[in-house]
């Protein structure tokens, strides 16, 4: 069914068609949510709480991308969820087991079809770039997650931050500077094709 006409559906109250519009782009939401929070509970808290407020705000929306309007419903969830967590005790994100110890191998970390050392390759070279996200101001993080992660353009990015197409590729400049001076750091984290030229640098 033509999105206009699910999206003009679940407006009159059609909760089936605001079904299909959630299944349609809870997965994109969850994703951005998780590369903004760094956090699978609190990714999936600010995805459901958008799709909350979409369902409360539908009949404020007036056109154009309706992925734009949900994803700017999605990244102000995520910046709601940050200032929660502000305000609560600091909590170790590492999995622990019943008896409160960490894990240090956690199953959910492994891909079973990748050998023992490309996996933990992987989850560290995945680690690296996940804090050096972590590391960007929410303004540049967003921008970056929308275009690098999730690959959207320019125009629908500046919709989702309400700011000029020459905003989001300044910030994402930026970003990306940012982004390379804190992975130089990983050094033989990165693979071949993603490796800053250090050993240039150095002669």
């Amino acid at each position: 069914m033509d999105e206009s006409i699910l999206i003009e559906k679940a407006v009159d109250g059609d909760l089936d068609a605001f079904n299909q519009l959630v299944l349609t782009y809870q997965e994109l939401a969850y994703n951005v949510a998780y590369r903004i929070m760094a956090d699978e509970a609190a990714a999936a808290d600010a995805t459901q709480d958008a799709v909350i407020s979409m369902y409360r705000k539908l009949d404020s929306y007036r056109g154009g991308s309706f992925k734009a309007w949900f994803l700017r419903i999605v990244t102000n969830a995520c910046y709601d969820e940050l200032r929660k967590q502000k305000r609560r005790p600091t909590v170790s994100l590492e999995p622990e087991t019943d008896e409160s110890e960490p894990i240090e191998s956690p199953e959910w970390i492994a891909d079973k079809s990748l050998g023992l050392e490309e996996t933990i390759m992987n989850a560290q070279l995945e680690k690296a770039i996940q804090d050096c996200l972590n590391k960007l101001n929410q303004k540049h993080r967003v921008v970056m997650v929308m275009v690098d992660v999730s690959g959207e353009d320019y125009e629908t990015v500046a919709e989702v931050i309400q700011s000029p197409v020459g905003t989001v590729k300044s910030r994402l400049s930026r970003a990306r500077l940012k982004m390379q001076e804190c992975l130089k750091l990983t050094g033989e984290l990165l693979p071949d094709q993603f490796r800053l030229n250090n050993e240039e640098d150095d002669d």
